[in-house]
């Protein structure tokens, strides 16, 4: 929540990068984890989520091996080991339970509203960063240094409220989640962000199937219909707004000189990794053997400023392809650890969407009173939404920024569901024989558990009262005697026929 709140805060006009205060929170926050592991000595994870976590490890290492310095490795090996690995661990170790996950989304919802308020002042007052000769450009509060910021942001938190809106939620929560959504889309749309347009949408749409495919029908016609009375009948939209979409269906035949640096860096990312294919050019490389393999149709520099920032050439240090990025830097060893890494999460995350949607929708609880247990539905749209935006915006773009930490926070909750939550096939709640079909009662109403003072490898939502019914996956049977057995089968004397006994 920390981290989340802190990129909320104005960030200093700067081109040379380094830490922000919300990368020193995330460092203390790997730090305040790993002190409470060592203090409890518990087995959080099952073997096979320990190894999907830290795979990536094994390419990082290697590749700040052969960096071309101490300096470049060290400061490499930090920041990968950073998004890739420490705050994603740190961010499934102090998430408890299904509520403490809908907290997360709900503050990726909130921060996103804030930047978009603040994208969509700049817009309106002229006051952000530059573009096409005039400063209209969205970036909140991360200024003209990292103008995919504020996207991503925003992205995210639109990504979230789809979830919450598709998932079973009270009435309440979902319309409050579907007027976030609808909120957030102006402000994406003026971020002129043409890799955030389309994750976003290829994620949502997902989203929507996932959920359901009628429902996605249904929508998506909607959506279409609305878009089609905005835009071409009302001409909704500016001619800014207007060109950069239609640029989208341009980028082979009129590619303008952004997509041509864009596809330079690629080429000279490919022809690196030609040169070294099985462990790159090391970490931190990329910068240095640029200029060695790019063509002449690269560019000195983005131009950058507004948004209280002068204008600048800002230097072109990486691909804008994280695939490619990491292929040239980590060659095929670093590529396969970390992709193999991400598809194993995106693998869990659906088997446990598949798990929640074939569990029932309740289950009995306190006294024998019927409650509505919620399905995970949200937590599972949230979890494959945010991967599968990040996957395909990983295409468009790489690590970098001060909004980075937030990718990290993302891949945090990612691998929450994907490895802990007892709905998937690589929690402890699986290798205990925990029927993954069985129904997981609210964290707001969690029972007392059996044994207290003691931490429960099953995690808080597989906990259990005595007075509350038990699965047989649960709890082994208990051996009675037959006069026993028959003593309790009958009614007592004087209760109702029918009634329950002890």
């Amino acid at each position: 929540m920390a981290v989340i709140a802190l990129l909320g805060l104005p960030i200093a006009p700067s081109g040379e990068g380094g830490a922000s205060i919300a990368d020193a929170m995330s460092g203390l926050l790997v730090v305040g984890c790993a002190v409470r592991l060592v203090r409890h000595r518990r087995r959080p994870l099952s073997p096979g989520a320990a190894v999907v976590l830290a795979l990536p490890v094994v390419g990082i290492a290697v590749a700040a091996a052969d960096a071309a310095g101490p300096g470049a490795g060290i400061t490499g090996l930090t920041r990968y080991l950073q998004i890739f690995v420490l705050v994603p661990a740190a961010v499934l170790l102090l998430v408890r339970d299904r509520r403490d996950f809908r907290l997360l989304a709900w503050s990726f919802v909130a921060l996103a509203l804030w930047q978009g308020t603040v994208g969509v002042h700049q817009y309106v007052t002229g006051t952000g960063a530059s573009y096409q000769g005039e400063d209209v450009r969205a970036v909140g509060t991360f200024g003209a240094t990292d103008v995919m910021g504020m996207a991503t942001v925003v992205a995210f938190g639109l990504v979230c409220a789809v979830a919450l809106a598709l998932g079973s939620g009270t009435t309440r929560q979902r319309t409050s989640a579907v007027v976030c959504a609808l909120a957030l889309l102006p402000p994406l749309a003026l971020s002129f962000s043409r890799g955030a347009w389309i994750a976003t949408a290829l994620a949502c749409g997902a989203q929507l199937t996932l959920a359901g495919l009628r429902r996605a029908v249904r929508v998506g016609a909607v959506v279409a219909a609305v878009a089609v009375i905005l835009v071409g009948g009302l001409g909704v939209g500016t001619e800014m707004l207007q060109e950069r979409l239609d640029s989208i269906t341009r980028v082979t035949d009129a590619p303008d000189q952004s997509v041509v640096d864009r596809y330079t860096m690629w080429a000279a990312a490919v022809d690196m990794w030609r040169d070294h294919p099985l462990t790159g050019v090391g970490l931190k490389g990329f910068p240095d053997q640029r200029d060695g393999h790019a063509s002449l149709a690269l560019s000195s520099g983005s131009d950058i400023g507004g948004a209280g920032a002068a204008y600048s050439k800002q230097p072109l240090l990486s691909p804008h392809n994280m695939y490619l990025l990491v292929l040239s830097e980590q060659g095929l060893i670093g590529l396969l650890a970390l992709a193999g890494s991400w598809l194993a999460l995106l693998v869990c995350a659906l088997r446990g969407l598949v798990r929640v949607r074939r569990a029932p929708p309740g289950a009995p609880a306190g006294l024998g009173r019927p409650v509505r247990a919620p399905s995970g539905l949200d937590c599972a749209l949230v979890s494959c939404g945010l991967l599968g935006w990040q996957l395909v915006d990983f295409v468009y773009a790489d690590i970098g920024g001060p909004s980075t930490v937030l990718t990290g926070v993302c891949f945090g909750l990612v691998a929450w569901w994907a490895l802990v939550d007892p709905a998937s096939p690589l929690s402890l709640a699986s290798d205990a024989g925990v029927s993954p079909t069985s129904p997981v009662f609210d964290a707001s109403a969690r029972p007392t558990a059996v044994t207290e003072g003691f931490p429960t490898a099953l995690g808080p939502e597989a906990q259990v009262s005595p007075t509350s019914p038990v699965s047989e996956a649960a709890a082994p049977p208990v051996p009675v005697s037959s006069s026993a057995s028959s003593s309790a089968s009958s009614p007592t004397a004087g209760a109702p026929e029918g009634a329950s006994t002890r």
